[in-house]
This record gives C-alpha cells, sequence and structure tokens, in this order.
C-alpha cells in the first residue's frame, strides 16, 4: 500500500477530521500516531478502528512547547521517525469583539493561537530534523475558509488559520530542498463535534446552504484530500492551498 512502512503523526487525532484522517492513513498502510489532548477513551476508540499494526495514542497538549518536544522525541524513540505529520488539532472559541470582556478576549487569543499556529509551528520544528535524517517527508496543515471569508465572532480563529496559511507556504519554499513537501488544506463546516453547534442550531439549514451541494463536508471527504497531498507523486503541489468547502467561499 501507498504508506507502508510510514510512521504519520495526526494532531487532533481522537475525533472529527483527525479520526477520519487516522483511519485514511492506515487503511493506505501507515501506522498512525493518534495525538489527543484529554479524551484518553475517544483515542482509543480510535485506535480500536485502524486494524492491525503498530498504531498508537499518545496525550500532549499542542498549545505546550514542552509537551509539543516530549511526543515527537515518543513518536521517534517508539517508532523510529515521522514520515507524515498532520497538523490538525484546533480550537475554535466564540469571543466577538463587542460582548467579551478585556480578560476574557486575551485568554481565547492565547488559547487559540498557542494551539492552532504556534503549536503547530512548535511540532514542525521538532519533527523536521527527523525527516531531514530520513530524507525526506510531509507536512499537511488543515486550516480553514475562515482564513479568507472572516470570522466576525472567532476572530482569533480566523487569523490562526490565516497564520498557519502562511507558515506553510513559507515552510513550502524552505523545506523542498531537502524533500520536506508542504501543503494545506482549507475546510468550510464539516459534520464534526466541533462544528455540531452551529449546524444543529437554529441556523443550521442556513449554514448548509451556503454551499449549493446544501451540506456540510464530512470528515472523510477532508481527510481524503489529506492523504492525496500526502502521497507520492504530488510534489508539484507543495504551498498549495487546498479548499475543500464545497463551493461555500470562492476565492480568486
Amino acid at each position: 500500500m501507498i504508506f507502508d512502512g510510514d510512521v504519520v503523526l495526526v494532531t487532533g487525532g481522537s475525533r472529527g477530521i483527525g479520526r477520519a484522517v487516522a483511519r485514511e492513513f492506515a487503511a493506505a498502510g501507515a501506522t498512525v500516531v493518534v495525538q489527543y489532548r484529554q479524551d484518553r477513551q475517544a483515542a482509543e476508540k480510535v485506535l480500536s478502528e485502524l486494524g492491525p499494526g503498530a498504531h498508537i495514542a499518545l496525550q500532549a497538549d499542542v498549545a505546550d512547547p514542552g509537551q509539543v518536544q516530549n511526543l515527537v522525541e515518543s513518536v521517534v524513540e517508539r517508532l523510529g521517525g515521522i514520515g507524515v505529520l498532520v497538523n490538525n488539532a484546533g480550537v475554535y472559541e466564540r469571543h466577538p469583539v463587542p460582548t467579551t470582556g478585556y480578560a476574557e478576549w486575551q485568554e481565547s487569543w492565547r488559547r487559540t493561537i498557542d494551539t492552532n499556529l504556534i503549536g503547530p509551528a512548535n511540532l514542525v520544528h521538532r519533527v523536521v530534523p527527523h525527516m531531514i535524517a530520513a530524507g525526506g517527508g510531509r507536512i499537511v496543515n488543515v486550516t480553514s475558509r475562515g482564513a479568507f471569508r472572516g470570522e466576525p465572532e472567532h476572530p482569533a480563529y480566523g487569523a490562526s488559520k490565516a497564520g498557519l496559511n502562511s507558515l506553510s507556504q513559507s515552510l513550502a519554499q524552505a523545506l523542498a530542498p531537502h524533500g520536506i513537501y508542504v501543503t494545506t488544506v482549507a475546510p468550510g463546516f464539516v459534520e464534526t463535534d466541533m462544528a455540531a453547534p452551529y449546524l444543529d442550531g437554529a441556523d443550521g439549514a442556513a449554514v448548509r446552504a451556503q454551499s449549493p451541494l446544501g451540506r456540510a463536508a464530512s470528515p472523510e471527504e477532508i481527510a481524503r484530500v489529506i492523504v492525496f497531498l500526502a502521497s507520492p507523486g504530488t510534489e508539484y503541489a507543495i504551498g498549495a492551498i487546498v479548499d475543500v468547502n464545497g463551493a461555500s467561499y470562492l476565492r480568486s
């Protein structure tokens, strides 16, 4: 299979898009590391769905630089390296400017930027030396259409994902000479736990109607694009930000 012998680290792998990504990579022959922040039971459930192999689940908070370093060291020690990194973990906190107190505003920005932008940056920094030593690797970062469309009630989220888009393009240029290929996937609304309050709420029908398909994406639809971009033969896609939003937002 395509990823036989490859170790794939999926952050936020215990639910939603991350769970679907872990399953797709395992089906393609990879050894999958499911990173989770709190819910060990959910991570174990994902492991049970991956089939035979040396798949593991590891706890870490990607917003904590020390835990990021320990996570990468644990993966390398136990599995020998990391061939693919999928930066999928993220938080989506509501904090509209007019109604959010100053202390809450600061806390939400700090949590969001630390998790959605600095965490992926730190993971890349810790993973890249191992990829270089192994002759190369793949990094796929998960951002959002919100980086382009705007997030009026979640401004830190939009800003963090826009920053991750920019980081991804910088990394694509910096790391290609080392055989490390960096791409980005920018979903719209996806049927996940994180999106459930919006898709199942009073405005759910209107949210789904943003796409001419009349629905949100399934996690599997996003996962298949991520696995494709990490596959051999897609090297010339480096630097690409691939919109997977059902035409709910079109950018030039």
